[in-house]
């Protein structure tokens, strides 16, 4: 059985707005384990974004534990939270919040300043994740002289600096035309298969989480329902459509002839 790499027992959160509490999170419950891909969808004021500030350390439950890596981080005081952000959890964000006076090996290599590595091997660290996410070539530019999916991809490269134990995604794919949205998300689906990095990402956009292994509907505060994504048959090399056996890099199933790892129009 995998590792539990991520989870929250009976957590919840709550906001004092003048006289009103808003019950943001609601006693919610969750399990991520090490190696999945999961996206997190619901409806707007759902509690989206404020589980992906608890579980990214951001913000803090007013009741119960969010336990990452083996440690109850809800426990944790400010400046031990700040080293689980900075070597746990890599952040993907939908504005990309790259700097804009730093080209793109110089925003990948940011994370790191802080360690002791010497620079010759940050730089050189920043320069392969940049050559990973398809940016070889491009280590020069500043965000401004980049399109949106490769400034993306920086932001992608950047989270994985660190070795961390999950990344977070917060609407990566939010930003981007059809087509980036797509190159993106493939992308991040292959990180998952290749180097076994764990994936959860808040998306709005059913297409999108379509793409991933596992997917939990979120409603007022609480995982409602969840459902199985395309990325599982892809984990385990199979057309999820007829079942045949399939590569890795292959576009359409051999057998049904259908596109793999993104959702069809509905046919008439």
């Amino acid at each position: 059985m995998s590792e539990v790499i991520l989870k929250t027992e009976s957590v919840s959160k709550t906001f004092t707005m003048g006289k009103r509490e808003i019950q943001a999170l609601s006693n919610l419950d969750l399990q991520v384990k090490k190696g999945e891909f999961v996206a997190i969808m619901g409806p707007s004021g759902s509690g989206k974004t404020t589980l992906l500030n608890v579980l990214g350390c951001l913000d803090k439950p007013t009741g119960g534990k969010v336990v990452l890596d083996g440690v109850n981080v809800a426990e944790l005081p400010e400046k031990e939270l700040y080293k689980i952000r900075r070597n746990k959890i890599g952040f993907i964000f939908q504005t990309f919040n790259l700097l804009p006076y730093l080209n793109a090996i110089e925003n990948v290599e940011l994370p790191m300043e802080c360690t002791k590595k010497p620079r010759s091997e940050r730089r050189e660290r920043a320069r392969k994740l940049l050559e990973l996410v398809g940016l070889a070539g491009r280590e020069k530019h500043r965000p401004q002289r980049l399109s949106a999916g490769e400034q993306q991809r920086v932001a992608i490269a950047r989270a994985l600096t660190n070795d961390p134990a999950i990344i977070l995604a917060d609407e990566p794919t939010g930003n981007l035309d059809t087509k980036s949205k797509y190159e993106i998300v493939r992308l991040l689906a292959n990180l998952n298969v290749d180097r076994g990095t764990t994936v959860v990402m808040v998306t709005h956009d059913s297409r999108v989480a379509a793409q991933t292994e596992r997917i939990l509907l979120l409603n007022d505060g609480k995982i409602v329902k969840e459902k199985q994504g395309l990325h599982l048959a892809k984990k385990r090399l199979t057309c999820p459509y007829c079942g045949s056996k399939v590569q890795p890099n292959d576009e359409r199933c051999s057998n049904c002839k259908r596109r793999l790892w993104k959702p069809e129009e509905n046919r008439s």
